[in-house]
């Protein structure tokens, strides 16, 4: 599969969720979704606007892996309806700021009317590619990202920019799913499931070796769950899969997964000093 064809295919299927946000009683496929489901807790979901939670289709709460403090700059690659970018902004304020970067139309009006109602004003919205991210160099303190790098078809261009625009000693703190083990091909290459966030799931190893090809420090991964076989079936079903064939065979091989690294304070990397 092309890049460009795993991009249309995101794009229309993110575009089409932002749409359905309020059109329904749960307004995304976040109610019942195995990976997108139950992922933050009222306290958090509580002070936003429910169109950014309905629209939450990660896989995991990237706003608890790094700790951000006062006057620090964050930025969420693919930002969604901005649920992430609106917890990151009360905890970097008064001084600090939170960017959210998305390339889909739909869900940059939504996260622009959540950040209305939100009231807060340490935030921004900006359309463009986690592949080709607009930010200087050494801008940012924190990237946070949630089940959207799997999204991508040239994961190692966006780990590279990620290490770019990251101040020395900056933390890259994102939630992912990863896979163990091997995946059947007719699996690996669905676009539908592609852009669901599990055909392109890299293996924890691959996963580990990108990051400290870009020039990543102290990488580590923490599963936070393991998907059981009804997990399984229930985000192959629909697909054009034999559900019950491809979920025996990949019983436990998805997972979300924590994933942390530092950019080092002194340059590792080809490209770290320009």
């Amino acid at each position: 599969m092309s890049e460009s064809t795993i991009k249309d295919a995101v794009r229309e299927k993110y575009a089409q969720a932002a749409l359905q946000v309020g059109n329904s009683c749960c307004g995304s496929k976040s109610c019942t979704d195995p990976i997108t489901s139950n992922l933050y807790d009222a306290a958090q979901t509580g002070t936003l606007p429910e169109a950014a939670v309905l629209a939450s289709l990660g896989c995991g709460n990237p706003t608890v892996l790094a700790q951000l403090n006062p006057g620090e700059v964050v930025l969420d690659l693919g930002s969604g309806g901005g649920i992430d970018v609106l917890l990151s902004a009360r905890r970097v304020a008064p001084n600090g700021k939170a960017y959210g970067l998305d390339m889909t139309d739909e869900m940059l009006a939504l996260a622009e009317e959540n950040k209305r109602k939100s009231g807060l004003t340490n935030v921004e919205f900006l359309k463009g590619e986690i592949e080709n991210i607009p930010f200087p160099d050494s801008s940012v303190d924190v990237i946070i990202s949630n089940c959207v790098i799997n999204l991508s078809g040239d994961k190692d261009r966006v780990l590279r920019e990620a290490f770019r625009v990251l101040r020395p000693g900056g933390r890259f703190a994102v939630s992912d799913v990863v896979v163990k083990g091997e995946v059947p091909e007719k699996i690996e290459k669905n676009m539908e499931l592609w852009a669901g966030c599990v055909a392109g799931a890299l293996s924890e190893d691959d996963y580990i070796s990108k990051l400290t090809s870009a020039g990543f420090a102290s990488v580590q991964i923490e599963p936070t769950r393991i998907y059981d076989i009804e997990d399984i079936r229930a985000f192959l079903s629909g697909h054009g899969i034999d559900v019950d064939a491809a979920a025996s065979q990949v019983q436990d091989k998805f997972r979300s997964a924590f994933i942390r690294a530092t950019k080092p304070t002194s340059c590792c990397a080809p490209d770290c000093c320009t």
